[in-house]
């Protein structure tokens, strides 16, 4: 890891409270595969601000996760080192410069070969992440759950709003995969059918109740795989700690269903997590956005690996 990167990292609670012999925080990181990464911005938000504490609030609830799974076993032990969180507050009216800040920041974990999982924040974020892999892997597919395309090539007079991260992940060449989509611009309609090379999306109305969709999804990602996981994806009889909270979305088995032959099929290379806009007083959400990433790094341990 670039020690000068240390000075972006604020301290932060751990992701869960496993049991490790790690004599130092050097060993720590080294012997880790999993990094986990918090960002907490959500300077572009244009329903309802508050993602910005997801970071913290799946951080904070994250120890009361069993460390056992009985498909999964004691997925802890591929190693999960909590670095922290990116410190933006200097820069947090400029979404480029938050961007930059976090390619940066994660370039130091991804060159390490370290599997990163970015806890947002707002779906801008993301963006900063996937040009690091994009970097390392000419042929990548980013795979994204979402309410919404984020198709637009700009949005509140800014390119770097939430609503644009999946166009300028396409502009850097990425193929993208969405699936749970419900929302959609006229301008974004009519982009999705200009644009059938390189984007697939599946509906919400379509795919909700079948997995009938699973195979051609698979097939439409290249073999190095980047996960973006919006909440509002999720149904908000489940999920209501969001921004943009949009009913008809997924439910959570059939949601784990697919990611599971993702990460047995392709290399999964990178995760976030992203939206979680908390409640105050209803931490079941916080805890299904815990739940779902170590679920994630279960089947990136059982998977990845070998890949």
């Amino acid at each position: 890891m670039d020690k000068n990167i240390k000075k972006y990292i604020l301290s932060s609670s751990p992701f869960g409270a496993f049991k490790y012999d790690f004599k130092d925080e050097t060993e720590a990181y080294e012997r880790s595969k999993v990094v986990i990464l918090g960002v907490p911005y959500d300077g572009t938000a244009t329903f309802q601000s508050g993602a910005r504490n997801g970071p913290n609030s799946i951080l904070n609830v994250s120890p009361n996760l069993e460390h056992y799974d009985r498909e999964l076993g004691n997925i802890f032990e591929v190693g999960i080192f909590t670095a922290g969180i990116i410190d933006i507050e200097d820069i947090r009216a400029n979404p480029e410069k938050v961007i930059n800040r976090v390619y940066d920041v994660s370039k130091s974990y991804i060159s390490d070969d370290k599997f990163l999982v970015t806890l947002g924040g707002e779906h801008t974020i993301t963006q900063g992440v996937v040009r690091v892999y994009k970097e390392q892997y000419d042929k990548l597919s980013v795979l994204q759950l979402d309410a919404h395309h984020d198709l637009m090539e700009e949005y509140g007079g800014s390119r770097y709003s939430h609503a644009c991260v999946a166009k300028r992940i396409v502009d850097i060449g990425c193929s993208l995969t969405q699936f749970g989509v419900r929302v959609t611009t006229r301008e974004e309609h009519e982009y999705v059918k200009k644009h059938n090379q390189g984007l697939k999306i599946f509906y919400a109305r379509d795919i909700y109740n079948n997995d009938n969709w699973h195979k051609e999804a698979i097939d439409s990602l290249s073999d190095n795989v980047y996960i973006t996981l919006d909440l509002d994806g999720l149904d908000p009889s489940i999920m209501p700690s969001t921004g943009t909270p949009v009913p008809g979305g997924l439910d959570w088995y059939g949601t784990l269903s697919f990611l599971r032959k993702v990460y047995e099929k392709r290399k999964v290379v990178g995760l976030d997590v992203m939206e979680l806009n908390p409640i105050p007083g209803n931490e079941a959400p916080n805890f299904l956005a815990a739940d779902l990433i170590y679920k994630n790094i279960g089947f990136f341990k059982k998977n990845g690996f070998n890949k």
